[in-house]
């Protein structure tokens, strides 16, 4: 089938509630595609659960983006976690899925940057844990040389560790 009918057919599942399977059928066949309504309401089915899946990860970016406005840190993860996770369960329906319909080296593709932003960050805030701990030594050292007293220089010390937390 191609893919003009396919989205077509997606726009009328999506129009009639993910219902009606007898007239896709009917509409199917005078396209000049043979297709029984079980295999249209199983399309319909899994293509209804994605746009749930996919609705319900849009709901929760915008939960995230109104938990933490100013985080774009917490965005980008939750958003690269998503992304993984969706690819992941790709991967892991295959064997559900039309292997026509998916091309593997687009998904290998779409994971290479994925990989390489998460290991950017995850050695970033290494790098920020890091700085704030030289930081706090560092300011603990003044604070004992300047007569501050240990408690006054251990607060500062959880103020700067704070920020790599």
């Amino acid at each position: 089938m191609p893919e003009s009918t396919r989205q077509a057919l997606d726009q009328r599942l999506i129009q009639g509630g993910f219902s009606g399977y007898v007239e896709l059928e009917a509409w199917l066949r005078d396209q000049g595609y043979e297709v029984g309504k079980s295999s249209i309401h199983r399309y319909g089915s899994q293509m209804e659960r994605r746009l749930a899946d996919l609705r319900r990860s849009t709901e929760e970016a915008r939960a995230l983006v109104a938990a933490a406005p100013d985080d774009t840190d917490a965005m980008a993860r939750a958003t690269m976690q998503m992304l993984q996770q969706r690819l992941f369960g790709l991967l892991r329906d295959m064997d559900d899925i039309d292997p026509e319909s998916v091309d593997i080296a687009k998904i290998a593709k779409a994971m290479a940057p994925l990989v390489r932003a998460s290991i950017a960050q995850q050695q970033f805030m290494r790098e920020v844990a890091e700085r704030a701990q030289h930081a706090a030594e560092a300011a603990d050292r003044i604070a004992r040389t300047g007569g501050l007293s240990a408690d006054s220089a251990a607060e500062i010390r959880r103020a700067i560790l704070g920020i790599a937390q």
